[in-house]
């Protein structure tokens, strides 16, 4: 990871509204020096009246546990305020962060901005790739209802 030098002021991130749903664009390093500032960017996304939240990691290669908290705090108000939150990563090692902290369980994961726009009911399609050749990067919010509800009847 560079020093802080590196990073750019993300006083505001560039924020794409298509409708009600808004495209957040993530820095390439999220960690403690600027995690705070994306929390409230995210935030007020949402406060906006955001039916849907999408937080576009696909150029972000390093996430620190800051940048974790930040994502899930976001993620806590999306879910309060009714708006779905979704990510799209592109990255081994923002995935692996997200696998490792268990975000990829509460929050839905994208390989690109197109299909998190579709959302988790649209059909499978050619925008559903794998990371890295083993480890889908699509994961149904439905599927993992429905697992966990039948966990919970056993």
């Amino acid at each position: 990871m560079s020093g802080w030098w590196s990073h750019v002021p993300i006083e505001r991130l560039p924020v794409l509204w298509l409708g009600q749903a808004a495209v957040v664009t993530l820095p390439a390093e999220i960690d403690v020096t600027d995690a705070d500032r994306i929390r409230e960017c995210l935030l007020a996304v949402v406060n906006q009246g955001a039916a849907v939240l999408i937080a576009d990691l696909s150029m972000t290669t390093f996430c620190d546990s800051a940048g974790v908290q930040a994502l899930l705090r976001a993620f806590r108000r999306a879910e309060a305020s009714e708006c779905a939150m979704r990510l799209v990563i592109t990255t081994a090692a923002v995935a692996r962060i997200m696998a490792i902290t268990g975000v990829d369980r509460l929050v839905d994961i994208y390989p690109n901005v197109a299909a998190a726009l579709a959302g988790p009911d649209a059909e499978p399609g050619q925008d559903d790739r794998v990371l890295d050749g083993n480890s889908p990067l699509r994961i149904n919010r439905v599927a993992r209802i429905r697992a966990a509800a039948a966990g919970a009847r056993r």
